[in-house]
């Protein structure tokens, strides 16, 4: 069991940045792909970063050059830096993982079906 749990969301004005974390406890040793995703309203929900346990990242197309993922395996910690903000940012923004994901199925691509996912945190973007 793995859980999670989101910080850093705000109510922001676009083009400033916010840096969005996840904290993982439980048995977090096993920890393999973890992404973000996140669920705005009326749209459908949008993987929006991953990285798994080498390092290796993806991102959507509508926020690559943006924004960031990034881990901290020895706080058991993953992170979004979020740069350059636009309205259509505004969403919940949900972190997850999963522990048996093949490395090549750690992508925005798949980002749905993952074992594991927080209870999200608002990020509103005013224009």
């Amino acid at each position: 069991q793995v859980q999670l749990e989101e910080s850093g969301g705000g109510s922001v004005q676009a083009g400033v940045s916010l840096i969005l974390s996840c904290a993982a406890s439980g048995d977090t040793h096993s920890t393999y792909c973890m992404e973000w995703f996140r669920q705005a309203p009326v749209k459908e929900r949008e993987g929006v970063a991953t990285i798994d346990s080498d390092g290796t990242t993806s991102y959507a197309d509508s926020v690559k050059g943006r924004f960031t993922i990034s881990k901290d395996n020895a706080k058991n910690t993953l992170y979004l830096q979020m740069n350059s903000l636009k309205p259509e940012d505004t969403a919940i923004y949900y972190c997850a993982v999963d522990t048996t994901r093949l490395s090549g199925y750690c992508h925005v691509d798949y980002y749905y079906g993952m074992e594991y996912w927080g209870k999200g945190t608002l990020v509103t973007i005013s224009s």
